[in-house]
């Protein structure tokens, strides 16, 4: 009887150490109910007052990791420079301290600091979702963080370059190019968010999907629309005016959005 008990409790024992091993991962996508007062009636000063405490712990994040990339700076430079390094083009800081303060920091913090910023969002609005949307959020948020990382990546290892390789190519043999090294941090860093908010095209369809507004049918039969629109939102996102970036950009949204709606489709929706 004890020899069976004490195999029982090993079992529960085990269980139980998988479980806490899956919450280590889950508790970021999914916050646990001790913090974030699931079940505990707020009122609107309480909701108002945990609001300033989110955001604040947000700008503290960002803060900070701007603050740590002024120890990589240098390195951050090199890195963001190598496009378009090969190609000659030098860069000047054409004003005191224009380096010092340059967009780079600010981008990198925003950067950094988005998966604290994304946690805090989720954190508060979950109480508010019911036990349905609370397990349909955590996969979300992951995918949503995946697509967002992705068309960085994307835009760092192909738009970026075709875009700047066509300035510098369509200048060569008339000026020198001397780009000034704020705007230039600014234009890639504007390419590379735009380019990883437009990924969350999949995201946003299995929210509409989710909740029933359209259909991945419907999704699917608007694909001539969905091919100007593509074209036109990779228009407005690229900051650059070549037509080789915003072929580059339309091509990814549309087979982003047709992969999205074959997702709502076979979700039965």
């Amino acid at each position: 009887m004890w020899k069976w008990l004490r195999t029982q409790v090993k079992i529960h024992c085990k269980t139980l150490t998988k479980i806490k091993k899956k919450m280590v991962f889950m508790i970021f996508f999914i916050p646990v109910k001790s913090s974030c007062q699931i079940d505990k009636e707020m009122s609107i000063f309480d909701h108002l007052e945990e609001l300033r405490q989110r955001i604040f712990v947000s700008v503290l994040a960002v803060g900070a990791a701007m603050l740590g990339s002024f120890a990589f700076s240098k390195e951050l430079v090199m890195i963001l420079e190598a496009p378009v390094k090969e190609q000659g083009v030098r860069f000047l800081q054409l004003a005191p301290g224009e380096f010092f303060f340059t967009t780079l920091k600010g981008y990198c913090g925003l950067l950094l600091g988005s998966p604290i910023i994304l946690y805090e969002i989720i954190a508060f609005v979950l109480p508010g979702l019911t036990k349905a949307e609370r397990m349909f959020l955590g996969p979300i948020v992951l995918g949503s963080s995946v697509l967002f990382y992705a068309g960085i990546i994307f835009s760092y290892s192909i738009l970026t370059p075709a875009a700047l390789n066509f300035f510098v190519n369509y200048a060569e043999g008339a000026v020198e190019s001397l780009w000034s090294i704020d705007q230039y941090f600014e234009f890639v860093f504007v390419l590379m968010f735009s380019t990883g908010l437009s990924f969350q095209v999949p995201v946003i369809q299995l929210l509409l999907g989710q909740v029933g507004v359209v259909s991945g049918d419907q999704m699917l039969s608007i694909w001539r629309y969905v091919v100007v629109g593509a074209v036109v939102a990779a228009a407005v996102l690229t900051p650059s005016t070549d037509p080789l970036t915003q072929v580059l950009l339309a091509g990814p949204l549309l087979g982003l959005y047709l992969g999205g709606a074959w997702m709502v489709k076979l979700m039965g929706r």
